[in-house]
């Protein structure tokens, strides 16, 4: 028989083989961190100037001035009514409301977008949603893709208005510069071979197999440490999800501290890049442990149907505007947090064991 050490070394390495074959293959659930912006809130506060804004937070909320662009990920990215941002707006959240101005484009995705009647885009704008709102003013032209799009009352659009929607609705009092264009191409987005998009249907599919087939490698090579991570998620939610968002803050903040030296910048570099697995790892076990933590409601235990469930569930949720993006971030703070403290009990029992061992 190998020796434990020899068996995790085997482990690691198998997971490790894998996750360098399926990381290409799917979008990662976090962007690099700029220094200073990482957090579970980022404010821009009234009367505040900023000179930009990039980040992945639970919110992102601008009420003063962000004098350049805005770029990040978030459950809510919200430009307030008093709120400006310069440059360009790109991102990605749950829910994105533009009430304030932006004197550049917006191109964003995420479960729902709504510019506001008190909204105003200076360039164009591009979005891919679930729901899409047009409200307010828009200088350039409107790219807009979701399963619903609406144009409303005080929209105010200089460009065209090309959209692709399974429910689109428009105002009598809207106003449009351009024609309004039906492009059956748009909710593919920008993926895909040869100008053809790739039907969202297809992406959220693909999505779901590739974390199914990660958690079914984790529950496979790693049992002991999986069946730990449910047990932590079920006893102790709010210490473990407090424990994510530590790590989610921490680890950017600590990868950004060795990046200042020229020496750290390899290391810092590789340190992300292992982040961002960590990340997907954790969307999945957060999934696992809540779908163990549902059936066992219901007096059952059986970790592969766990795992199902709990993916499924939050597939689900994702269709619902808002939920779905901050039912996304909560599981990745409590898969976050479980593996924090698993890898720490991890340690602490194999520092003790090394103590306790004869000396020669």
């Amino acid at each position: 028989m190998l020796p434990p050490d020899s068996r995790r070394t085997r482990r690691i390495a198998a997971l490790t083989a894998v996750l360098l074959v399926l990381l290409p293959l799917v979008s990662g659930v976090a962007a690099a961190q700029s220094a200073g912006q990482v957090g579970g809130t980022i404010v821009v506060g009234a009367g505040e100037t900023v000179d930009g804004v990039q980040g992945v937070a639970g919110t992102i909320v601008v009420r003063g001035t962000v004098d350049g662009d805005l770029s990040g990920s978030a459950g809510t990215i919200l430009i307030a009514e008093s709120g400006t941002v310069t440059g360009n707006v790109q991102g990605a959240a749950g829910s994105v409301v533009v009430a304030g101005s932006v004197e550049g484009d917006v191109q964003v995705g995420g479960g729902s977008f709504d510019l506001t009647e008190t909204g105003e885009i200076g360039g164009n704008l591009d979005v891919g949603a679930g729901s899409v709102t047009v409200d307010g003013t828009v200088g350039g032209s409107v790219r807009a893709g979701g399963d619903a799009v609406t144009l409303g009352p005080n929209a105010d659009v200089g460009g065209e208005f090309r959209y692709d929607a399974e429910q689109f609705s428009r105002s009598d009092d809207a106003t449009v510069g351009g024609e309004v264009i039906q492009d059956d191409s748009l909710r593919g987005g920008t993926t895909g071979f040869g100008g053809f998009g790739t039907p969202s249907w297809v992406e959220t599919a693909f999505g779901f197999v590739t974390s199914l087939l990660l958690g079914a490698i984790l529950l496979l090579v790693f049992p002991r440490f999986s069946d730990g991570v449910a047990a932590r998620v079920g006893e102790s939610p709010a210490v473990t999800l407090g424990v994510g968002l530590l790590t989610l803050v921490g680890v950017p903040i600590l990868l950004v501290l060795v990046a200042i030296t020229i020496v750290g910048i390899p290391f810092s570099l590789a340190g992300f890049a292992a982040f961002l697995i960590a990340l997907w790892i954790a969307s999945v076990y957060g999934k696992y442990a809540v779908g163990v933590w549902v059936l066992s409601l219901a007096d059952g235990e059986n970790r592969w149907l766990a795992l199902l469930l709990g993916l499924v569930g939050f597939l689900l949720l994702g269709l619902v505007p808002i939920v779905g993006g901050v039912a996304e971030f909560v599981a990745v703070l409590l898969g976050l947090g479980a593996v924090a403290l698993g890898l720490r009990d991890g340690y602490e029992k194999r520092s003790g064991s090394a103590e306790s061992a004869p000396s020669n």
